[in-house]
């Protein structure tokens, strides 16, 4: 257990929820950023060492991301939660409700929910991630910040993570079929 957890066990539970939206320009059409939505434990980079200060390594995701009433398990390292999806229109948004945490900042963070909403612009995209939670560490003034700041690292960690994989999917379509293979284990002309 973290220290940051000991010391929200000193204080009673915040039961006001916040939110934290962090916005980003994709360059690809809403349904190319669709198909490269990622959830932070699908991110293939490892997070900042900033964000695993504070927050369990993720390891992976179970379940269907794109599927309404659908339960999505994300493991993470030494922990768990549970997302349950709430809306989802393809290429718009995806919504969600955390409806189990056991990460082991219970005591300093209860995560409630977030989304995914994506707007076609003349030039692209936008993309809007929002978090939704409840912080318990006093005084309030004084954690919000650090709260939103990392909410915001969090965020911009996976919108990096779906920049790459639209950029891996555009170089996938420019490709020529005939193109020779290159890395590890193609075949050298």
């Amino acid at each position: 257990m973290s220290l940051l957890a000991h010391f929200g066990r000193l204080f009673p539970r915040n039961l006001t929820p916040e939110n934290v939206e962090t916005s980003a320009h994709f360059d690809v059409c809403p349904e190319d950023v669709w198909q490269a939505m990622l959830f932070y434990e699908q991110v293939p980079r490892r997070p900042s060492p900033l964000l695993r200060m504070f927050l369990p390594a993720p390891v992976r995701t179970q379940g269907e991301k794109a599927k309404l009433g659908a339960l999505v398990e994300c493991v993470y390292d030494g922990g768990y939660l549970e997302k349950r999806i709430t809306g989802v229109e393809r290429a718009r948004f995806i919504r969600f409700d955390v409806v189990l945490q056991q990460l082991g900042i219970e005591d300093s963070i209860s995560m409630l929910g977030g989304s995914y909403e994506i707007g076609a612009l003349h030039d692209g995209s936008e993309v809007v991630l929002m978090t939704r939670y409840c912080g318990h560490l006093r005084p309030r003034w004084l954690w919000r910040p650090l709260e939103h700041f990392l909410a915001r690292g969090l965020h911009r960690h996976i919108l990096d993570g779906m920049r790459r994989q639209c950029a891996d999917a555009q170089l996938l379509r420019l490709a020529p079929a005939d193109a020779p293979l290159r890395g590890v284990g193609a075949a050298t002309p």
